[in-house]
C-alpha cells in the first residue's frame, strides 16, 4: 500500500491488527438480498474517508459484521458492514497459523503476475522445476546480488527463479539504465550475471519492459528489493538462502494441498 494510502488510512480511521481463530476457510460470497446493499455502504464509507482509495472488490470476510476489501490493486483491508470501522493488518486463523490476508492478497497478485509472459522474464531455471518463483530484482542491491550469486543453488534445490526488474531509484535512474542494457545485451542471463557481479555490460536501449516490470512492482505492492513471490502470489520473503526458500515452498506447496 503506497505511503499516501497508509497515512490516510492511520489518520482517518485508526489502525488495528485484526487476528481472529476462524473455523473454516474464505468461503465464496453467498447469496445475501442485502449485500449489494452492505457492499454500496462500504464501498461509499471507503470512498469517502479516503479519497483516491482504488476498490477493487467487495467480499465477506472471517471477522463477523466486517467485509474483506481488496484495494489499490493488491492490499486487503476490512470494513464494518455499518460503514464506521476499517482494520488494516493481518488476518491470522489461531487453530492453523494461517495468514488469511496473505493468502487473499496472494490471490489479487496472482492473476497480475500470471499475465507476464515468459517473454518477458528473464528465467534461470533446472530442467524439471519442482517450485517457480518471481523475483523483482534491481541490479545494484545487495541481497539482489547475494541471491543471484547462488542461482546455482536454487536450481539444484529445483526451484526456478524468473526475474523482472525493479529499479529501486525509479524510471531513467542509472539502475533503471543498466536493466535496460542487461535486458537487451545479446544474451540476457549472462548479462543479468555480469552486472550483478560488477562485470562490464554493454550500454544498450531496445524495446523492453523495465518500466512495465517497474509498475507491475508498484501495483503490487513491491517495496524492496529482492521481492519474492510463489507461484500462487504470495510474497514469501525478501532474500532467502536456497534451503529457506525451499522450506517456505514446500510447506506452502503442502498447505495448499491439504485446503484442497
Amino acid at each position: 500500500m503506497n505511503r499516501k494510502l497508509a497515512i490516510a488510512m492511520a489518520s482517518a480511521l485508526g489502525l488495528a491488527v485484526a487476528v481472529a481463530a476462524a473455523q473454516t476457510r474464505p468461503a465464496a460470497p453467498a447469496a445475501n438480498p442485502q449485500a449489494a446493499a452492505i457492499d454500496a455502504l462500504v464501498r461509499a464509507s471507503l470512498t469517502k474517508a479516503i479519497p483516491g482509495v482504488k476498490i477493487d472488490a467487495i467480499r465477506p470476510s472471517q471477522i463477523p459484521g466486517y467485509r474483506e476489501v481488496a484495494v489499490n490493486g493488491g492490499k486487503v483491508v476490512y470494513a464494518s458492514n455499518d460503514g464506521r470501522y476499517l482494520l488494516q493488518g493481518q488476518l491470522v486463523e489461531l487453530a492453523t497459523r494461517d495468514n488469511l490476508t496473505a493468502v487473499s492478497e496472494g490471490a489479487l497478485r496472482r492473476g497480475k503476475l500470471d499475465a507476464v509472459g515468459k517473454d518477458r522474464r528473464i528465467i534461470f531455471s533446472p530442467a524439471k522445476p519442482k517450485h517457480r518463483v518471481t523475483v523483482f530484482t534491481d541490479i545494484d542491491c545487495g541481497y539482489c546480488r547475494k541471491l543471484h550469486a547462488q542461482i546455482d543453488d536454487y536450481m539444484k534445490a529445483g526451484i526456478a527463479v524468473e526475474y523482472l526488474f525493479f529499479p529501486r531509484a525509479g524510471i531513467n535512474s542509472a539502475s533503471y539504465n543498466d536493466a535496460v542494457s542487461v535486458w537487451c545485451a545479446a544474451d540476457p542471463r549472462k548479462a543479468l550475471t555480469d552486472a550483478k557481479a560488477d562485470r562490464p555490460v554493454a550500454k544498450k536501449t531496445c524495446a523492453n519492459p523495465v518500466a512495465k516490470d517497474f509498475e507491475l512492482g508498484r501495483q503490487i505492492g513491491v517495496d524492496g528489493t529482492p521481492a519474492i513471490y510463489a507461484a500462487d502470489g504470495t510474497q514469501i520473503g525478501g532474500y532467502l538462502t536456497p534451503q529457506e526458500m525451499l522450506e517456505k515452498l514446500d510447506r506452502q506447496a503442502s498447505r495448499m494441498t491439504a485446503a484442497r
